[in-house]
C-alpha cells in the first residue's frame, strides 16, 4: 500500500529497501501500536464503564458525567461504578484496566503496594496503579519528543538553510551566534529556566527548542553548502528561478537525508531528556503520569519496591531499542550506496 502511495522511484528504493530489514520493520509496527495505544488510553484504563445499560438506558461514563441520581443514588454527588448494583438485563462494560492514572486503590494495606491481580504492576507510593501510569505517561513522554524534533527541525533548517545558501557574512555572523549558544551548558539552563516558569508540557516543549535546533543547523548548513552550486541549482538560477523557490524546490529535497536518518535516534534522546528533568523533579508537573517520576519513586523506596525501578526501566528500554532499530533500517535506506 505504502509503495503505491510513493510517486517517487527513489523513494520506493528506499522504502523497498527499510522493508528489507525484519527488527525495523517488526519494531515500527509495535512502536506504532504502542502510540495507538496511549493515545487510546482512556478505552485501555479508566475507573468508569465504557458503557453502562442500567434500568433499560444506555449510558457512556466515559465521555460524559452523569448525576448520581440516574443510578438510584442519593447520599453521594458521584457515582462509582464499581459498586453499582445491576438488575435484571442490566451490564457494564469495562476496559482492560480499571484503574485511571490518578485514583488511589484503598483495599491495599500500605504504599507502595507489590503486583497483585488488581493491580498488575503494583502501585506508586501513593497507590495509583503502576501499569496505567505508564500508559499514560507515554503519551507525553512521545508528544514531548516528537514536538522538540520537530519544532527543532523547522527551526535549524531554516537558520542553517540561511547561512548555507547565502554564505559570505550571514554564515559567518551566524555561525559565530551558533557557536556560542552552544558552548552553553544546556542542560542546567533548561533547569534553571524550567524552575522560574511553571513547567506545563507547552512550556516544557518551548524551553527544550531554544537550543535543541543547533545540531540540526549544522547538518543542514552543511548540506546546503554542497548543493548550492550543484549543477541542477545552477540550471535553476540560470533560467531565472528566485531564491525562495531555489530554495525549497531544488536544495532542501535534496538536504534532509542526514536529518530523516537521526530523526529516530533524537526522537530517542528527547524521551530520556523528559525522563531525567522529570526525575529531577523539574519535569511534568506533580501528578501528571510520568515515567521519570516512578524512577524517582523507585529511588526513595528501592528497598521495599523493586517494580517502581523495573517496570519504568523496562518501559524505557523497549520504547529506546524500537527507536533505535527503525533508526538503524531509515539510515540503511538513506545510504546512497544502497539506492
Amino acid at each position: 500500500m505504502i509503495e503505491k502511495l510513493l510517486t517517487n522511484e527513489l523513494s520506493r528504493k528506499r522504502w523497498k529497501i527499510f522493508k528489507k530489514s525484519k527488527s525495523a520493520t517488526f519494531s515500527a509496527v509495535i512502536l506504532i501500536f504502542l502510540i495507538l495505544g496511549t493515545f487510546a488510553s482512556p478505552f485501555l484504563a479508566n475507573s468508569k464503564p465504557l458503557i453502562v445499560k442500567y434500568q433499560g438506558e444506555t449510558y457512556f461514563p466515559i465521555f460524559k458525567n452523569y448525576d448520581a441520581e440516574k443510578f438510584g443514588i442519593t447520599d453521594s454527588l458521584t457515582v462509582d461504578y464499581r459498586t453499582l448494583k445491576h438488575g435484571e438485563g442490566d451490564y457494564s462494560i469495562w476496559p482492560p484496566i480499571q484503574w485511571d492514572p490518578f485514583e488511589s486503590n484503598d483495599k491495599v494495606d500500605s504504599y507502595p503496594s507489590a503486583p497483585s491481580e488488581v493491580n498488575l504492576f503494583g502501585t506508586d507510593d501513593r497507590g495509583r496503579d503502576v501499569l496505567t501510569r505508564l500508559l499514560y505517561g507515554f503519551q507525553y513522554s512521545i508528544s514531548y519528543a516528537v514536538a522538540v524534533w520537530f519544532i527543532s527541525l523547522i527551526i535549524g533548517t531554516a537558520l542553517g538553510g540561511t547561512m548555507g545558501y547565502f554564505g559570505g557574512k550571514v554564515d559567518f555572523i551566524g555561525q559565530r551566534i551558533v557557536e556560542v549558544l552552544s558552548t552553553v551548558p544546556q542542560f542546567f539552563l533548561l533547569i534553571i529556566l524550567i524552575s522560574i516558569f511553571s513547567p506545563s508540557l507547552f512550556m516544557l516543549i518551548a524551553i527544550s527548542c531554544i537550543f535543541s535546533w543547533i545540531g540540526i543547523s549544522y547538518y543542514i548548513r552543511g548540506e546546503f553548502l554542497k548543493n548550492r552550486n550543484r549543477e541542477f541549482v545552477e540550471a535553476a538560477r540560470s533560467l531565472g528561478a528566485s531564491n525562495f523557490k531555489i530554495i525549497f524546490k531544488h536544495i532542501l529535497p535534496n538536504s534532509l537525508t542526514p536529518i530523516i536518518t537521526f530523526a529516530p535516534f533524537t526522537i530517542a534522546a528527547e524521551i530520556v531528556g523528559l525522563a531525567a528533568l522529570d526525575y529531577l523533579g523539574f519535569g511534568l508537573q506533580v501528578p501528571t503520569p510520568s515515567w521519570g517520576e516512578l524512577l524517582a519513586q523507585a529511588q526513595k523506596n528501592y528497598t521495599i519496591a523493586w517494580w517502581l525501578a523495573f517496570y519504568p526501566s523496562l518501559a524505557l528500554f523497549v520504547v529506546l531499542t524500537l527507536l533505535n532499530l527503525i533508526g538503524q533500517g531509515v539510515r540503511d535506506a538513506m545510504d546512497p550506496n544502497m539506492t
